[in-house]
C-alpha cells in the first residue's frame, strides 16, 4: 500500500475532504444548465474537486504543483477524456484567449496573486475561489467596507461572497474557516474604455488619504462645489470613511466629477 503523501507547509495545502461540500462548490462553480467549454483548476490536490466539476464542462484543465500528487491525479482521471492534469504552477499558465473559467480550493498563501492572474485575464469568464474567509469577506464588503482591488475592478468584475466552509472540512483543518469567492467578468463594462484611467485616477486618489477623509482628497483635484455636488449625488456624508463608500456609490461619485451623462443609464445606487 502506498504510503499516504504528507502535506506540505510550503505549498499552503488543506485538502477539501467532504464531498458534501465539493459538491455544493461544483453548483456555484457551474450553475445548472451552464456548461463551460475550458475550465481551468487551480490546485487540483487529490482530486475532490476535479471529481465533480469535470462532469460539468466539456475540458478541464487541473493545474497541481505538487509533483507528488500528479501520479495520484493521472491515475484517479486517467478514463476521463476531458480531464488534463498539468503538472506546474498555475501562475506561470499563460491565460487562454477563448472565454474560459477558473474554479479551486486555492492555497490560502497565494491568493493575492491567483486573483489578480484572474483579474488581468481578458478571456475570464468567472472564477471560483475558495480562499480564507477574511479575505472573501473583506473583497466582497461583507464587513460594510470596501478595498481598493474591489473598487478599483468593479466596473469590469463583480464580486460576491458565496458560502462558507468550516475549517472542519479540510485536511488538515487550517486555522481559520473558508469562504467561497465568485468573480464574475462583466459582459458590458459599466464604464467605456474612455472612462478607465479617470476611474482608475479617481479611486487610487480617494484611497490615498491625503487630506485625512475622503472628501478632502477629492478636493485636492476637483472644485469644493463640484465635489460637494457630488457627493450630493451620491447620497454620501462629507464624513464618510472612504472604505465605506460601496462601489455603485463611487460610479454615481465618478460620473458627477466628469459631467457624464451616463449614470442614468447604468441605473443609480440603492
Amino acid at each position: 500500500m502506498a504510503r499516504p503523501t504528507r502535506v506540505s507547509r510550503a505549498l499552503s495545502q488543506n485538502f477539501l475532504a467532504d464531498r458534501a461540500t465539493a459538491d455544493r462548490f461544483a453548483r456555484i462553480a457551474v450553475p445548472p444548465g451552464h456548461r463551460p467549454a475550458l475550465l481551468l483548476e487551480v490546485g487540483a490536490g487529490k482530486g475532490a474537486l476535479t471529481a465533480v466539476l469535470a462532469p460539468r464542462c466539456h475540458e478541464l484543465r487541473a493545474y497541481e504543483i505538487d509533483s507528488r500528487l500528479l501520479p495520484g491525479l493521472c491515475t484517479r482521471f486517467s478514463a476521463a477524456p476531458q480531464v488534463h492534469v498539468i503538472g506546474g504552477d498555475f501562475l506561470a499558465a499563460r491565460p487562454p484567449r477563448t472565454p474560459f473559467s477558473v474554479a479551486g480550493n486555492v492555497p490560502f498563501s497565494r491568493t493575492a496573486d491567483i486573483v489578480d492572474w484572474c483579474l488581468r485575464a481578458l478571456a475570464l469568464t468567472d472564477a471560483t475561489l475558495i480562499t480564507q474567509l477574511e479575505y472573501a469577506r473583506k473583497r466582497t464588503g461583507d464587513y460594510g467596507s470596501w478595498t481598493l482591488l474591489t473598487v478599483r475592478s468593479w466596473p469590469r468584475h463583480e464580486w460576491r461572497l458565496v458560502g462558507r466552509v468550516a475549517r472542519t472540512r479540510f485536511r488538515p483543518a487550517p486555522r481559520v474557516d473558508a469562504g467561497i469567492l465568485r468573480i464574475e467578468r462583466r459582459p458590458t463594462p459599466l464604464l467605456g474604455p474612455a472612462e478607465q484611467a479617470s476611474w482608475r485616477h479617481l479611486v487610487e486618489l480617494g484611497f490615498s488619504g491625503v487630506g485625512g477623509s475622503l472628501h478632502a482628497s477629492l478636493r485636492r483635484v476637483h472644485p469644493g462645489r463640484r465635489v460637494d455636488a457630488a457627493f450630493h449625488a451620491a447620497g454620501l456624508d462629507r464624513r464618510v470613511l472612504v472604505g465605506e463608500v460601496a462601489p455603485e456609490r463611487w460610479l454615481r461619485l465618478h460620473w458627477s466629477l466628469q459631467g457624464s451623462r451616463h449614470g442614468s443609464r447604468h441605473g443609480s445606487p440603492s
